[in-house]
């Protein structure tokens, strides 16, 4: 398949190198020193957990031309970028797209696709559980043995999941078809934005804010009120068993929460570098959007935005 990576950052970068591994003709669009890196050194990924290196060399552009047809295209950036690249995919004759990253806005997105392409387009939505950073050239990837993608719609079955299931077919993802995208993604975001207050509320000091059990518990109330907003805005919490961890299971999510602020992988996932503080804001702004048209008290997560951490030795 001819396959285009729209975006080149840790997410991207490691999208493209399991398509490549797949068999796949893979162009990544990037721009400016990124570009450059890529085009001189190749696609240069270190897995954090696996030591080892791969370097792969693909197709880079820097701009997307409205001629240029792929099979499929992979749009993997910040949620806060996703607005500016919307107009040139628009543009663009290719049919099948996959908008993959944190997403607070996925049917807006769709909308404008649609409406504005010159070609009937078809839209899914995904994440890809997966954390790293970039330093000198290359990415650090961390990651398990089998990074796992949830992908599917907004609300309706995907009638095009074969050209998706070919894509991935010989890689080493484990993907997973979920009937609302749109559910799905503000679950997620409701829990990593109350997971990653505790790094910011500690300055990044994960091993300090794991000894905080008044944090580690208002963490635990804030998500089950974030929940309670989802429903009032009448979503369904997606997977059903994140609802019931946060609202049942506290005593279980406490122990999870406090072994994760305590091994390296669950520091790394949570640190500054993993962690864009431009995307957690414009997360929280869709939150808080949610919260005012829910109309419904949330003091745990109030109370989470304002934590001030105990002065050490009183």
């Amino acid at each position: 398949m001819k396959i285009l990576v729209y975006g080149a950052g840790v997410l991207g970068s490691y999208l493209a190198h399991e398509l490549v591994r797949g068999g796949h003709n893979v162009t990544m669009l990037a721009r400016g020193q990124r570009a450059d890196e890529l085009e001189k050194s190749g696609n240069v990924i270190r897995h954090y957990f696996q030591f080892q290196t791969t370097v792969h060399n693909v197709r880079v552009i820097r701009e997307l031309q409205p001629d240029d047809v792929y099979d499929l295209i992979f749009v993997v950036m910040k949620y806060p970028d996703f607005e500016a690249v919307l107009p040139a995919l628009a543009a663009n004759h290719s049919s099948h797209i996959v908008i993959m990253g944190n997403n607070a806005s996925p049917g807006e997105m769709e909308k404008y696709l649609q409406a504005h392409s010159p070609v009937a387009k078809k839209v899914a939505f995904a994440f890809q559980t997966i954390a790293g950073w970039r330093e000198n050239g290359r990415v650090i990837s961390v990651r398990g043995p089998r990074t796992k993608i949830n992908i599917g719609g907004l609300g309706e079955e995907l009638s095009w999941r074969s050209v998706i299931d070919q894509a991935l077919v010989n890689t080493k993802y484990k993907w997973t078809y979920q009937n609302n995208m749109n559910e799905w993604l503000k679950s997620h975001f409701v829990m990593i934005l109350a997971l990653n207050s505790i790094a910011s509320t500690y300055h990044g000091n994960l091993r300090r804010a794991a000894k905080d059990k008044k944090l580690l518990k208002l963490v635990i109330h804030a998500v089950d009120e974030g929940h309670q907003v989802l429903e009032k805005n009448g979503f369904t919490v997606t997977p059903a068993a994140q609802k019931q961890f946060a609202r049942k299971k506290r005593k279980l999510f406490y122990i999870l929460l406090k072994i994760m602020l305590s091994t390296p992988i669950g520091r790394i996932l949570l640190s500054d570098k993993a962690v864009s503080a431009n995307e957690m804001t414009a997360l929280q702004q869709a939150f808080d959007h949610l919260k005012i048209r829910a109309n419904v008290a949330t003091p745990h997560w109030d109370d989470l935005q304002h934590y001030s951490p105990p002065i050490q030795g009183s």
